[in-house]
């Protein structure tokens, strides 16, 4: 299993070779636009912790580059242990190579079925994307997460079980503690609209597909309140999806960083606090048991500290934990339980 090398500063690309010899290509573009999103939600979530409290001593975003001896790399930003924001974690990654026939099923098991009996061999892949996750510190300050992705697999013409395919995917999702209607409202407006633009059908299929993904199946309800979730999207042309996914990565901030200044402060209690702790408990879960991503990484060796970055700093587990019926924290986990539409 390949493990990463450490580097002093990020390179101005993680391509190399045939993979960065056109500036225009589709990866080339796709890397200067997440390593953009990057620098540029990290500058913002940085400016809101300063703000907070005022006076020096804000928390900064800690940067670990590094690079993979099958190809490419990527940087990892996190802060944590802030006034406003306990956790939060932006990443990079643009890494190549020839993945496993186990991680093939993985990040395409409706092609690997597709294929019947024939199993794949070693398959050559590219895959690049940035992720994020936010924890705040204030209970009434939802957690946010966004992922956009791009990949590509690139199997001989006589490779068996694995075709040569493209696909983009990824998402912005909100996992409050407790509802608020007006941020909820305000964050799956910015979604729907960023979906209008390119095609109205867009918004109801991804909120749905949204609902859908983030199921924590073995507890019967949905990670938060949704957004917009989407992968393997390859039935428009590369431009078309290409600008879809800046406009969507762009749109991270405008959808989350109202909520976060009008949230950050609200006054809070300790069992506000272990409520928070609870439905991040409920967090950990669907990261570790299903999500796509996650399970990726551990089989492709990708670098642990940066799979694992999503979880919080803290969590809890009560057994046989229920909130008392119509309290706040019952609305909260019907509305996980029953989604709703919110626009």
């Amino acid at each position: 299993m390949e493990r990463e090398t450490p580097e002093p500063a990020a390179p101005a690309t993680f391509l190399r070779g045939e993979e960065g010899a056109s500036p225009e290509s589709v990866r080339a573009r796709f890397e200067r636009m997440i390593r953009r999103v990057q620098a540029e939600v990290c500058a913002e979530l940085e400016a809101v912790e300063g703000g907070a409290g005022g006076g020096g001593g804000a928390a900064l975003f800690r940067e670990d580059a590094w690079t993979r001896p099958g190809g490419g790399g990527g940087i990892s930003r996190v802060l944590q242990g802030g006034r406003v924001f306990e956790k939060a974690a932006v990443n990079v990654s643009v890494v190549y190579g020839v993945m496993p026939p186990e991680a093939y099923r993985e990040a395409r098991p409706e092609a690997a079925a597709a294929a019947g009996g024939e199993k794949a061999g070693p398959v050559p892949f590219f895959a690049a994307g940035v992720s994020s996750v936010i924890h705040p510190v204030n209970p009434f300050a939802p957690t946010m997460h966004f992922n956009y992705r791009y990949f590509e697999t690139g199997a001989p013409e006589d490779a068996p079980g694995a075709p040569r395919q493209w696909w983009f995917g990824g998402g912005t999702d909100l996992t409050p503690s407790y509802i608020i209607e007006e941020d909820v409202k305000h964050f799956h407006s910015v979604q729907k609209q960023t979906c209008d633009k390119f095609d109205p059908k867009f918004y109801p299929r991804f909120k749905k597909w949204c609902d859908d993904c983030f199921h924590i199946k073995h507890r019967g309800e949905r990670r938060g309140v949704g957004g917009i979730f989407f992968d393997d999207l390859n039935d428009y042309d590369q431009e078309t999806l290409l600008q879809f996914v800046t406009e969507c990565a762009d749109s991270v901030l405008p959808a989350y960083i109202p909520i976060i200044e009008c949230s950050k402060d609200i006054p809070f209690t300790e069992e506000h606090k272990a409520w928070q702790q609870l439905r991040r408990g409920h967090y950990v879960e669907f990261n570790l048991v299903y999500d796509r991503g996650t399970t990726f990484g551990l089989k492709t060796g990708g670098r642990i500290e940066s799979i694992l970055v999503s979880l919080p700093l803290t969590a809890r587990w009560e057994y046989d934990h229920k909130p008392e019926v119509g309290s706040e924290e019952w609305k909260l986990l019907d509305i996980c339980i029953n989604p709703r539409e919110w626009i």
